[in-house]
C-alpha cells in the first residue's frame, strides 16, 4: 500500500514538473472597445464634413469673385470703347470755304451739332478749338483768320447753351498743315478748326445714353 501511495506521488511530482517547465502561453491582449470605435469614427466624420463645408464656402466665394471681376472688366472694356467712339465724334473737323471763317451748312453744321450732344451728355468735358488756314495770306493774317474760325465753332456752340468757359480757342495760322501740297485739295483739307480735350475726357458718356 506504501508502495502504492508512493509511486502515485511520484507520477503526480512528475506531472507537476513537466507542467512547470512548458512555456506559457502569451496573454491575449483585449479587442478595442466597440464604443470607442463609434465615437472615433463619429469625430472623424464630423471633421470630414465640417471640411468638406467650409471647402463648399470657399469654393463659392472664389466663383463668386471671378463672376464680380469678369463682369468689372466687361463694364471697363465698354466704358473704354464707348469713351474712344466718343472722342472720335469730338475729334472731327470742321471745314471752311477760302478766306472764310462762316460754318458751313450740311456737314459742318452736322459735325457741331454732334460736338453740342456730346457736351451736353458730358457737363465735365472741356474741349479747346484751333483754326487752321491754308498757306496762301501772310502769317499775321492767318493767324486772325485761324482764330476767327475758332471763334466761329465756339459761338456756335455757346449759341445753343454750352457754357464758354468749357471752351477755350487758338490759332495756328498755317503753320500746322495735314496736307503740305501746295493745291486746292490741300488748301482745303487745311482750311479747319480741330477740336482737342483738355478736361474731362477719361470716361464719356454716348449721347442719348
Amino acid at each position: 500500500m506504501k508502495l502504492k501511495h508512493a509511486m502515485t506521488l511520484g507520477v503526480v511530482a512528475m506531472v507537476l514538473a513537466a507542467a512547470c517547465g512548458r512555456p506559457q502561453p502569451p496573454e491575449v491582449a483585449p479587442g478595442p472597445d466597440p464604443d470607442s470605435i463609434a465615437r472615433e469614427q463619429a469625430r472623424r466624420d464630423s471633421i470630414a464634413r465640417e471640411q468638406a463645408r467650409r471647402d463648399s464656402i470657399e469654393r463659392a466665394r472664389m466663383m463668386e469673385e471671378e463672376r464680380v471681376g469678369r463682369e468689372r472688366e466687361a463694364e471697363a472694356a465698354r466704358i473704354a470703347a464707348i469713351t474712344r467712339e466718343v472722342t472720335e465724334m469730338l475729334g472731327r473737323r470742321v471745314h471752311f470755304d477760302y478766306d472764310k471763317s462762316a460754318i458751313r451748312a450740311g456737314d459742318d453744321t452736322e459735325v457741331l451739332m454732334q460736338k453740342l450732344a456730346v457736351l451736353q451728355a458730358n457737363p465735365g468735358l472741356r474741349i479747346e478749338i484751333v483754326g487752321h488756314c491754308d498757306e496762301r495770306g501772310s502769317d499775321e493774317y492767318n493767324v486772325n483768320l485761324g482764330n476767327r474760325r475758332a471763334i466761329a465753332a465756339r459761338d456756335f456752340l455757346v449759341n445753343r447753351g454750352i457754357a464758354a468757359d468749357r471752351i477755350t480757342v487758338m490759332s495756328r495760322g498755317e503753320e500746322d498743315p495735314v496736307d503740305a501740297r501746295s493745291n486746292e485739295e490741300a488748301w482745303a483739307a487745311n482750311r479747319r478748326d480741330e477740336f482737342r480735350i483738355t478736361a474731362g475726357g477719361d470716361r464719356l458718356v454716348r449721347p442719348g445714353m
